[in-house]
């Protein structure tokens, strides 16, 4: 069985210990010692030591059938975490090198009743004709961002574009970004000229699926965006 390589820095039983905990996927209940074992590649002795300490610190429990499950801390500090980090905090840095990086306006927009909310805004350098501002609403669902909003399935949804939809000028690109949970925080947007849009297309859709992924991650969410079709 190969073993979890040693750390050139920090504490080997540390990094042991978080692989253990990083062995549990999404749907995965509780897992057997030997599930462990398979998943994290270390010995089964070795796994049960460290599960002692991390069931002794709650974040482990084992189940009446001795099955392992995660203890109820995790849910503790995620909760911290996520009351630490409020989405507010993540956007002028996110929508900033995202407007730097595709050349285009880039928002972030919440569901508000029947609207969606520009909930902050980094503008293009280049003007568009609908350009709009912090705090307006928009009807939904037109638009890249109102499809987003109201994805009957926005986990499995990725990026989505939209050209002329809701101005005939104007072109939009757009993901779900996701919180703790897998609840959707709301949608992360690019917008500009269609033809402008159109000529970076393919580019315009990477950069939106690396740049709302990574806020999914730093708000503690954790969810794959596959690059969609173009609408």
């Amino acid at each position: 069985m190969n073993q979890v390589a040693e750390p050139k820095d920090g504490v080997a039983a540390v990094d042991r210990a978080l692989a253990i905990l990083g062995a549990f996927r999404p749907g995965d209940a509780s897992l057997s010692l030997a599930e462990l074992a398979a998943r994290t590649g270390l010995y089964k002795s070795t796994i049960l030591r460290l599960l002692a300490s991390l069931e002794r610190g709650r974040c482990a429990a084992r189940l009446a059938d001795g099955r392992w499950a995660l203890g109820p801390m995790l849910f503790h500090w995620g909760a911290l975490h996520a009351r630490a980090q409020p989405v507010e905090a993540h956007l002028p840095p996110t929508l900033t090198a995202l407007a730097q990086r595709s050349g285009e306006t880039a928002s972030f927009w919440v569901r508000h009743a029947t609207q969606r909310l520009c909930l902050a805004r980094v503008r293009s350098p280049n003007r568009i004709g609908d350009d709009l501002a912090v705090g307006d609403l928009i009807p939904l669902p037109a638009g890249a961002g109102g499809r987003v909003l109201t994805a009957a399935d926005p986990r499995g949804l990725g990026v989505v574009a939209t050209y002329g939809e809701r101005n005939p000028d104007t072109a939009a690109i757009a993901a779900p970004v996701f919180g703790p949970s897998g609840v959707l925080a709301g949608a992360l947007s690019l917008s500009g000229p269609k033809s402008r849009i159109q000529a970076q297309s393919e580019a315009h859709l990477a950069t939106m699926a690396e740049a709302a992924s990574d806020l999914t991650r730093r708000l503690g969410g954790d969810l794959p965006h596959p690059t969609g079709g173009l609408a």
